[in-house]
């Protein structure tokens, strides 16, 4: 059981990045026993925390909850359900090279994942790539601000010297968010509709 935090005093929040006039309001972060609690600005409730290996079932059926186009999005082709082999090797990270955080819903049960962001780390360029995916109930409301700004502590945290990532033309909303976070842009030549996009740290 996590206890009970006052989501409302200001010194207490973790700060986020700048909202854009078209998202919501950020949500509210407070410290936890075992990661963080948010409140949104709808007032629901998510934990923030590390990924686990026993996620791989919330993993699955927050897969299954995808929009063809959310799929799409993530990883820039389709796919019809996630195996089981693929969604534990997505769980069971090594923290020498990985970073992984994900926003549970535990007003209901089982526990179910609304979001999650990730980073690979490549040695041998001090780069990381970046994945975030937020539940489509779940967007417009600063989650994805909120996992991308971890990310980004994170990767500081390692000094890294960049991080990077492929995002859809299309997908407007990670754009957005990514130039508020100091990203440059770039198209990918061999890859009509996708941008690459990176950030020096």
């Amino acid at each position: 059981m996590i206890p009970a935090i006052d989501f409302y005093a200001p010194s207490r929040f973790a700060p986020l990045p700048p909202r854009s006039s078209e998202r919501f309001a950020r949500p509210r972060v407070a410290p936890s026993a075992h990661g963080e609690q948010v409140r949104t600005q709808d007032d629901r409730e998510l934990l923030l925390r590390a990924i686990e290996p026993g996620d791989v079932a919330a993993m699955q059926r927050c897969f299954s909850r995808l929009s063809p186009e959310d799929i799409r999005r993530r990883f820039l082709h389709a796919m019809s359900e996630l195996p089981a082999p693929m969604a534990q090797r997505m769980c069971r990270i090594d923290p020498a090279f990985e970073t992984a955080y994900v926003l549970m819903d535990e007003s209901v049960q089982p526990a179910e994942m609304r979001g999650v962001g990730r980073i690979y780390v490549d040695a041998a360029t001090d780069a990381a790539e970046f994945s975030v995916l937020v539940e489509h109930d779940w967007c417009r409301l600063g989650l994805g601000a909120l996992l991308m700004q971890r990310l980004v502590d994170d990767s500081r945290r390692r000094r890294l010297a960049e991080l990077w990532g492929y995002v859809l033309q299309e997908n407007r909303p990670m754009l957005d968010l990514c130039h508020e976070l100091g990203f440059t842009q770039r198209m990918v030549p061999d890859e009509p509709g996708t941008a690459l996009i990176t950030l020096k740290l």
